[in-house]
């Protein structure tokens, strides 16, 4: 099932303030401290993506994860992108784990 990605103006009025936009995708890096956080951030996104049938691409490191998520059937940023992105940032909130979106590496 591919959707419409939608347009930068579309983005911009989903207000995702955990994220950013960089080359089709939403980019955002989740400061979780140390490594058990981290991975407890992994599973909980793991289990939301799961739910959502819709997979974002997760880096784990220390101190922190790197989230990059788009619809690669459709070549772009979704409404599912939006949805999850924002169910991302209300696990993130609820773990009391910060966004620090202008930290992520973009060198896709």
């Amino acid at each position: 099932m591919s959707d419409s990605t939608l347009t930068p103006e579309q983005v911009a009025a989903a207000n995702l303030t955990d994220w950013k936009v960089h080359a089709d995708a939403l980019h955002t890096r989740y400061k979780s401290g140390d490594f058990v956080t981290g991975l407890k951030l992994v599973n909980e996104i793991g289990d939301a993506a799961e739910a959502a049938n819709h997979h974002p691409d997760l880096d784990l490191r220390y101190p922190h994860l790197d989230i990059h998520l788009s619809s690669h059937d459709a070549g772009g940023i979704t409404d599912r992108d939006i949805k999850l992105a924002r169910r991302i940032t209300e696990i993130a909130a609820g773990a009391g784990v910060a966004a620090d979106p202008n930290a992520v590496e973009l060198s896709r």
